[in-house]
């Protein structure tokens, strides 16, 4: 087989000489080429890889990697160069102070990507290059580090060889490789295979040397002399000499084979080194003597280890390939701890072959080798890791004071020689004793609310997480969380939800009502921690246990002044800060600190009420704010332009801590880290500085004492090594989403697990399924995370970036390269964006905006770049760090070039289209620089052959097999990580979270995934946004974290060979490249392309409206200014005018003069160019109503109206939504609905779809339809109870459902959804509602009517209800009017009222007493009583009623408005505020109605899954049982005493009786109940079916047999009845006389069930006929029933069509031989019903075909006059294999059971065949109807 050849795997760098390539072959003849970067020569040596992402210098020189190529495989390496070679070592004076020995030890080096000469860091002096060149070393970079990792990891180490280009030959497309026959190309030398030769002679000490240390810290023989430590140097770091010489002893160094025996010194140490122990004899020798002497203690590390083990007499194996990782997990034998390690062995110890008196000292927690051994009774043990780490984490550094202490306590006491080590921290048993399991068994989490700025959906994501934890360990979990649009408060996680405020009265509230006994409030935000400081002095009397961190912890973290003093305490430093509780002392504070400064509010999320101060006057603005929003502010020092980094910490109760995920923020300090791009993992810290901030992550958190998840902030100054921790949050917060999202690894998840108790070394690693939990991640691979702001929808808010976060949503990008993952961070922030290039529309000064940051800073710097300016000009300007700044400028370069070519040039040359590509360049930006399109560049791609890899996210960079489905795509790699064979289908995710676009498309999409794996469909989702549950791996079989756009799509589906996308559930993202999609050849599942344009494009849609009869407001398309005058002349203003594709009313504004038409058209036609504007008539004071619905083919099959509060004007996601409707006439819902059948049905969807309405006196008019999943979908889902998405889904995929299935809702509940505002977040933004959307979350809760519903929902928001003072100010006549009898019911409250001008002359004239309070002008304003800014500023109002006059919405920016300015200061003074004239009613009265809520059964929803205990009853079922309803305690004798609501309750119940015996649950609902059978006529199926339903019900039997019975001794009919009564609760009859109903209904006391009254009826088989239908094609409506043999004497069939006529669209066809027709009278209602399609007495093809349901009974001999008759018809009605040819693919074929030989038996194996699941139907019917009949 010829030998795989891959062509280099990354584009090479910028703007830098080509050096040539390397090939590196491997033993196995597979070649990897890649380009030169270090000494041009070929070398051979052991091929190793090395998955740490910090620490080349350290790496390089470290003597064990002696003649080993080495791989890292972090893909980003030379980053921040390489230090001074000269500068020396303070304790160690004439070594060297940055490397790990004088001179780099590897062969050869291997990398995926280099940085050149763009390094960047305050020490670094040269590049990487530079420093291997220098020392003869080659190097190469682009190879697929990954790929070669995998090679080695199955193979094991193997032998390797770079070889480098011959100079004659060069290659005219480097990047291309050498394709084929390479070896001509490249030199050749032999293969070197260094383990055979003394490695450790090369590398060890020539002559002993003694290092001294600081004679001031020096420890003391008793004798007087230094303490002296004898290291054997067997390759020893320099680390490991600092280690020691910085303790206080001195270090005599000796060669490898020295005879040290006659040496002095207190303690011997065996160093590290390379190579296999076997070959070091001599060295053994020297070793075993000491041990034999056992003068001294002994600690060995490494080779080390390997060489005291063999010296004890045990054995040492070669590895498959070594562990050359930062983030090993060892466990102590002493203490359990577990630690996380440094090493680089390719040999261990063999713990089997250890002799008596040693024992393991720490193994590794992942496999359970062996990591270090001790001796029990001496003073010698050995470690396998690097206590001294370089590079790596320190968390083991103590084993060096460990064995010096032992030194010292030995020459003080030589019979502690006789002991062993003591190690610290306690032992296994005392560890475990101290910190046991928490035995919980009902817990209570808190969410964090509706979305806000600062809090938005990963609070949706991480408490999912810890929900999933908690069920995994069996306990029952109670959530309150009002937030209705997320995945967390859906059925199917929480046991129990409750949709009520978050905050301190209503959890008390919960509590008091559920009595749990543990709670969490580390999972919903700052929400949820402030209920928790709240209640801390509660929860014990409450009987709560708070699980995870202390409520104490959290209080010193969010208390700045304790937290500074907190860190005091361990010699940590926070910035320069101080507290205040007013404007003086904050002025004193600052005196001390000097400017800048930032002030913050204490206790506020995200940032929330901070800001910059340069001078007095700003702060006083600030602290004025900010004492508004919190008791406390803090002023401290400004560190603006250090950079900030982040680290993730996740801590156990038995002190074991990890750090998982660090992040370095592209910008640098100064703005929040939620408005920051953020690279994970950091790119420009070295080793020292990495873990230097690990290190002290590490001692904060344990001195905290946090238990589970928190992150840490640092400021780091560029120029040194200063930093300043910033905050640390202790619970899971955006970062933490980002994090686990970055690496693949669950922290909320495991946190929730550790705030049980469960120890971390105890959890598995849920990627790699063999791993602990117990780690650190490694990452091969670069996340950017970037910010999205929507600044645009507000008006007059300020677009700069600071210390307040003002993003609503965020992206993540996945790629091998920086350049590559920030290029599609930038493209998926928004679909117009390309990618790094100028930007035409950013219309600033480019130096401005480089300096105050704002939203469209990156475009700037692209600008800047465009435009000449240098990386070091816009370093001076930005501060963001200058590695980052080389790597945008190469994109810059690369575009530039680009567009001098066209896309004929590039067809020659397929290396610059893989470059670009590598570089992150995508087909519609290439297409752009070509002039040509992004379908030509596609093809020209596919033909060049270069398409993208997937590569997994497996958090241990591939050392270990993984069974993750966490994928992404890059053009820098050489093979795919995972196959193709799902065929799955693939569901598009919502994108970035934005106004408009939120998390409830996340429930969308997550709902349709589950429904979809539910129903055995493999499923691939594609998001991009890592707050979501649709980017958790667990959801879907495959997770493709990548773009939402037509490129990536086809790329993914063409790879995968997907069945089909559903695009349906994501929002606007998806539905935007629909049309393309399916144009490209792709399967679109749900309704058509075509017709989702016809709902999009206004033409498309106004037109079928006409052709459909459905009314719309009056529009235009624009293209003149002129035309537009004259259409808004024609139908009178005002007017809405708008772009045709709109997503949350982009630049729609509602204009009222022809003076403000021409400003807003200018804004309007920008926004969408390839679309033209739209004119609509505006029509004021209408209601608007929502419809969400799902049709399947144009058919609605489920639908629910939901009717605004605020009449239209407002847009729907801004407006306060009430379901039920409670204010709707019937006769305007009729004509909704209406409307709705005749859309859907002109539209022909299949799927969800949403439509809005306005109403006006009872006419309604339709504003706009989405054919998608909408906003609402949760909601509407929620509250009724039915789960629209599911239905959806499975009317897509062509599954069966119920149409219109039962409500599952309280009887008179109304449920209310509030949107959630964050206005206070946006300084300057004018907070009225308007077209534009402006709301960024939402919640909801339920009430007894709407005013509680909606007061609840308020609430949630954060609204605090008024205690005393209403301001009002009321701007037009007609709200003054429409307010006057709420104004007066809030006098009547004894509420005291302050109110404007005008509107306190309109109270006061209708006999309202109010007091008057006005803007001053500024020199009166400070003092007057009537100041209405100082009420304002003093907290004096508690609520502002603010209804502007509506044609002064948008005013010019520069005129400030009394209004606006008194409504931004309520929002920045946290004073509730309402603008919206129906809010303010509805609101005065609810709080006139509710003063005081209690809680109840409305308030929560339960799972589907209640606890089960012994045949507890779910409560649907429950519920349906005991309602009034036709069945209790009735006969059920005929089929015409039920009405099709009977047929619903029955089959709702038989639906739950199916869940209930699939999940084998014992049922005890007839528990001490009896039923009689009494059968005149044979039944075996009727008989056996009453018996088995009765029993799996919990109740007995008695079954009379009527041949052995009195029967026989005449007995009449009604007296067995009367007997049997005695004994029975009910009775089931067959009896041959049709009268026999009769007689029962008369005599019997008990409820009979008629199971057959000779050929009359059987109602229980046509039950469970029925039951049978809708559960095997989804529904009875609309289909064809075909009866086939003995009509006239087959009972079931009379009884079911009697029962069809309450279906509509029901056809029957009738097929039977003469003489068995059906009885006239039946036949009648069939005509009657307008349902008898044909008859005849053969079974035609064409009457088949037609068929949805064929229905068979037995033709019996009996029934005939002559044997003759019945020969004639006896084959005709037989249904085998060859009858079935005509019938539909999707069909039942019923019979209803003993057959001859009417259905043969190959039909069994048809899966139409349904005759014998009609059987287990039965049983679920009848377990039904039992329930019904005889329950309660």
């Amino acid at each position: 087989m010829a030998a795989t050849v891959y062509r280099p795997a990354t584009a090479p760098i910028a703007d830098a000489p080509c050096e040539g390539l390397v090939c590196l072959e491997l033993e196995d003849g597979s070649a990897y080429q890649g380009y030169s970067f270090g000494a041009p020569k070929s070398i051979a040596g052991e091929l190793v890889f090395q998955t740490g992402m910090v620490g080349y210098p350290e790496s390089v020189t470290d003597p064990s990697y002696r003649g080993q190529i080495l791989v890292i495989t972090f893909p980003l390496v030379g980053n921040y160069g390489v230090p001074s070679r000269e500068t020396v070592d303070d304790l160690l004076k004439d070594l060297p102070a940055h490397f790990e020995s004088n001179q780099i030890h590897i062969a050869g080096l291997v990398t995926a990507s280099y940085a050149g000469e763009d390094f960047s860091h305050f020490l670094a002096t040269s590049s990487l290059g530079t420093w291997l060149k220098e020392q003869g070393i080659p190097a190469m970079y682009g190879v697929d580090t990954r790929a070669l990792t995998k090679r080695i990891r199955e193979k094991g180490s193997m032998l390797g060889r770079m070889l480098l280009q011959k100079e004659d030959l060069a290659v005219s497309a480097p990047s291309l490789g050498v394709p084929g026959d390479w070896k001509p190309h490249f030199e050749t030398i032999e293969w070197v295979n260094p383990n055979e030769k003394n490695l450790v002679a090369e590398v060890s000490i020539k002559e002993p040397k003694l290092y001294t240390p600081d004679e001031a810290t020096a420890l003391k023989h008793p004798s007087g002399r230094n303490l002296r430590i004898l290291c054997l140097d067997v390759g020893m770091k320099y680390n490991q000499l600092r280690c020691f010489v910085k303790r206080g002893v001195e270090v005599l160094v000796c060669p490898w084979d020295y005879d040290f025996s006659k040496e002095e010194y207190d303690g011997l140490f065996i160093s590290n080194g390379p190579g296999d122990p076997q070959v070091m004899d001599t060295t053994v020798e020297h070793i075993s003597a000491a041990l034999h002497k056992n003068n001294t203690p002994i600690f060995g590390i490494c080779l080390g280890h390997q060489l005291l083990a063999r010296a004890a007499g045990a054995k040492t194996i070669k590895l498959k390939f070594g562990n050359r990782g930062h983030n090993i997990p060892c466990t102590s034998m002493v203490t359990g701890k577990c630690h996380i390690t440094s090493q680089n062995h390719g040999y261990a110890v063999d713990a089997t072959t250890l002799p008596t008196g040693w024992q393991e000292l720490f193994i590794n927690a992942n496999d359970g080798s062996n990591e270090g051994i001790m001796h029990v009774d001496r003073p010698h043990f050995s470690v396998q890791f690097h206590p001294e780490s370089t590079p790596g984490p320190r968390d083991t550094e103590f084993l060096f004071d460990v064995f010096i202490q032992t030194v010292a306590k030995c020459t003080a006491d030589n019979t502690l020689l006789q002991k062993g080590v003591e190690f610290p921290g306690g032992t296994t048993e005392e560890n475990e004793r101290l910190h046991p399991r928490v035995d919980v068994k009902k817990v209570l989490v808190l969410g964090s609310g509706g979305l806000s700025i600062g809090q938005a959906g990963e609070f949706d994501y991480s408490g999912s997480q810890a929900i999933k934890a908690l069920k995994e360990e069996g306990i029952y979990t109670v959530l309150i969380n009002p937030n209705i649009a997320t995945i967390q408060t859906s059925k199917g996680l929480a046991d129990k939800v409750y949709f009520l405020p978050v905050n301190a009265e209503f959890v008390r509230k919960v509590i008091k009502y559920e009595q749990p006994d543990a709670i969490y409030c580390t999972f919903g935000g700052q929400t949820a921690l402030s209920v928790g400081i709240q209640l801390k002095d509660e929860f014990e009397a409450l009987g709560v246990k708070v699980l995870g961190t202390p409520i104490d912890t959290i209080i010193t973290t969010e208390d700045r002044e304790l937290f500074a003093r907190s860190m005091e305490s361990i010699g940590e430093k926070c910035a320069k800060s101080a507290s205040a509780s007013s404007v003086e002392e904050a002025l004193n504070a600052v005196k001390d600190i000097g400017y800048p400064v930032i002030v913050r509010a204490a206790y506020a999320l995200g940032g929330l009420g901070s800001g910059f101060a340069n001078n007095e006057a700003e702060l006083v603005d600030l602290c004025n704010k900010a004492l508004a929003a919190s008791p406390q502010v803090l002023v401290e020092r400004s560190m603006k332009g250090w950079k900030e980094i982040e680290y993730e910490v996740v801590r156990d109760a038995q002190d074991n801590c990890i750090t998982v995920c660090n992040m370095e923020n592209f910008d640098p300090l100064g703005i929040h880290t939620g408005d920051s791009i953020v690279v994970a993992p950091s790119q420009t810290l070295s080793d020292e500085d990495y873990n230097m901030l690990r290190t002290t992550a590490v001692n904060v958190i344990r001195h905290l004492g946090v238990v589970g998840e928190c992150n840490i902030q640092y400021a780091l100054n560029p120029f040194s090594r200063e930093y300043c921790i910033i905050e640390v949050n202790a619970r899971l917060s955006r970062s933490s989403a980002l994090a686990s999202k970055a690496t693949g690894y669950p922290l909320a998840f495991i946190a929730a697990k550790l705030g049980l108790g469960i120890p971390l070394k105890e959890i598995k690693n849920t990627v790699t399924k063999v791993t602990c939990a117990c780690f650190e991640p490694s990452l091969d691979y670069v996340v950017v995370k970037m910010p999205r702001w929507d600044l645009k929808k507000f008006t007059r808010v300020s677009t700069q970036l600071g210390s307040s976060m003002k993003s609503v949503g965020e992206v993540m990008s996945i790629g091998r390269t920086f350049e590559e993952a920030i290029q599609k961070a930038i493209r998926a922030i928004d679909f117009h964006n390309l990618g790094f290039s100028e930007s035409k529309t950013a219309l600033m000064s480019v130096d401005d905006e480089l300096q105050t940051p704002s939203d469209q800073r990156l475009f700037a710097i692209a600008n800047a770049m465009h435009a000449g300016y240098t990386v070091d000009r816009i370093w001076e300007l930005t501060k963001i760090d200058k590695w980052f700044l080389s790597k945008l400028k190469g994109l810059s370069n690369f575009a530039k070039d680009m567009t001098k070519l066209t896309a004929n040039d590039i067809v020659g040359r397929p290396d610059l289209l893989l470059r670009a590509k590598q570089l992150g360049f995508c087909d519609r930006q290439l297409a752009n620089f070509w002039d040509s399109n992004e379908l030509a560049v596609r093809r020209m791609r596919l033909e060049a052959g270069i398409t993208p890899f997937v590569k997994q996210i497996d958090t241990v960079a591939a050392e270990f097999p993984a069974f993750t489905n966490y994928l992404y795509l890059t053009y820098n790699a050489s093979e795919h990580d995972v196959s193709f064979e799902d065929r799955g289908v693939m569901v598009l995710g919502s994108g970035v979270y934005r106004i408009g676009s939120s998390v409830e498309f996340d429930w969308c999409s997550v709902r349709a995934i589950r429904t979809l794996r539910e129903s055995g469909f493999k499923t691939i989702m594609v998001n991009y946004n890592p707050e979501t549950v649709s980017t958790d791996y667990d959801e879907a079989d495959k997770l493709y974290f990548e773009n939402i756009n037509l490129e990536t799509v086809l790329d993914v589906y063409q790879m995968e060979d997907a069945t089909g996308v559903l695009g349906a559930m994501g929002g606007q993202t998806p539905n935007n490249i629909a049309l393309p999609l399916s144009r490209a050849g792709v399967r679109v599942l749900g309704t058509s392309p075509e017709m989702i344009d016809s709902a999009e494009n206004r033409y498309k849609f106004s037109r079928m409206l006409d052709r459909i009869g459905v009314d719309q407001p009056t529009w235009k398309e624009l293209t003149s200014f002129e035309e537009a005058k004259a259409f808004c002349q024609k139908v009178s203003y005002p007017v809405l005018v708008r772009p045709s594709y709109v997503l949350s009313g982009a630049a729609m504004n509602t204009v009222y003069s022809e003076a403000d038409l021409e400003s807003y058209l200018q804004q309007a036609a920008d926004v969408s160019p390839e679309h033209p504007v739209v004119i609509t008539k505006y029509i004021e004071n209408a209601k608007e109503i929502e419809m969400d619905a799902v049709a399947k083919d144009g058919k609605v099959v489920g639908h629910f109206i939901s009717e605004h509060v605020e009449n239209a004007g407002v847009h729907s996601g801004d407006a306060t939504l009430i379901l039920p409707p409670q204010d709707l006439e019937q006769a305007t819902i009729q004509r909704i609905e209406e409307a709705t059948r005749k859309i859907g049905a002109a539209l022909n969807v299949t799927g969800p779809f949403n439509i809005q309405f306005i109403a006006k006196d009872n006419d309604i008019k339709v504003i706009e339809c989405n054919v998608r999943a909408s906003r609402s979908f949760p909601f509407v889902s929620k509250v009724m109870g039915v789960d629209l998405i599911e239905m959806a889904t499975k009317a897509i995929m062509g599954l069966p459902f119920v149409e219109y299935p039962a409500i599952d809702r309280p009887a008179g509940g109304v449920g209310v959804k509030v949107p959630q505002f964050s206005f206070s977040r946006l300084s300057g933004a004018d907070p009225v509602l308007g077209v534009e959307m402006a709301s960024t979350g939402e919640v909801a809760s339920f009430g007894v009517d709407k005013y509680e519903a909606y007061l609840k929902a308020l609430m949630s928001t954060g609204f605090k209800v008024p205690k005393k003072n209403i301001l009002l100010s009321i701007g037009s006549y007609k709200d003054k009017k429409e307010m006057l009898p709420s104004v007066a019911k809030l006098s009547e409250m004894g509420y005291k009222l302050f109110a404007t001008a005008g509107t306190a002359d309109f109270l006061q004239e209708h006999d309202i007493s109010v007091q008057f309070l006005e803007v001053l002008a500024k020199e009166d304003d400070q003092k007057s009583e009537y100041s209405l800014t100082q009420h304002l500023a003093n907290n004096m109002i508690d609520l502002y009623i603010n209804l502007p006059s509506n044609n002064r919405y948008r005013r010019p920016a520069n005129y400030i408005s009394k209004g606006y300015q008194t409504r931004r200061m309520a929002v920045d003074y946290q004073i509730p505020l309402v603008t919206n004239v129906k809010n303010a009613k509805i609101l005065v009265e609810a709080i006139a109605r509710y003063r005081d809520m209690e809680i109840g059964e409305r308030d929560y929803q339960t799972s589907h899954t209640p606890l089960q205990l012994s045949g507890q009853l779910n409560f649907t079922l429950q519920d349906s049982l005991s309602r009034p309803h036709s069945f209790k305690k009735a006969h059920v004798l005929s089929v015409e005493q039920y009405t099709r609501a009977d047929l619903h309750l029955l089959f709702t119940v038989a639906e739950e009786m199916r869940l209930s015996v699939q999940r084998g649950n014992v049922m005890d609902i007839l528990k001490g109940r009896m039923l009689a059978t009494l059968f005149y006529e044979p039944s075996t199926r009727t008989s056996a079916s009453f018996e088995a339903a009765m029993k799996r019900l919990g109740g007995e039997v008695i079954s009379i047999a009527t041949q052995h019975s009195s029967v026989q001794k005449g007995e009449t009919l009604q007296d067995t009845l009367r007997t049997l009564a005695c004994y029975a609760d009910a009775i089931v009859l067959r009896h041959p006389d049709e009268s026999c109903v009769d007689l029962a209904k008369k005599y019997s006391p008990v409820p009979v069930v008629n199971a057959g009254n000779g050929s009359r009826e059987h109602p229980t088989q046509a039950f469970l006929d029925l039951f049978t239908v809708r559960e095997e094609l989804g529904t009875v409506q609309g289909l064809t029933f075909t009866f086939v043999g003995d009509l006239r004497y087959g009972r079931p069939v009379h009884s079911l069509v009697y029962l069809l006529r309450h279906y509509s669209g029901v056809k029957v066809q009738l097929v039977s031989p003469k003489g068995l027709e059906l009885p006239t009278d039946v036949r009648q209602q069939l005509v009657k019903a307008g349902q008898l399609l044909c008859e005849s007495e053969t079974l035609t093809p064409e009457i088949l075909g037609k068929t949805d349901v064929l229905y068979c009974t037995r033709v019996q001999k009996e029934r005939f006059t002559s044997e003759a008759e019945y020969e004639k018809v006896k084959g005709s009605y037989r249904i085998d294999n060859q009858t079935l040819k005509h019938a539909k693919s999707k069909m039942a074929i019923m019979h209803p059971l003993p057959r001859n030989e009417e259905v043969a038996e190959e039909v069994d194996f048809d899966q139409r065949a349904a005759y014998f699941r009609q059987m287990r139907y039965g049983l679920y019917c009848r377990m039904a109807l039992l329930a019904l009949v005889m329950s309660g």
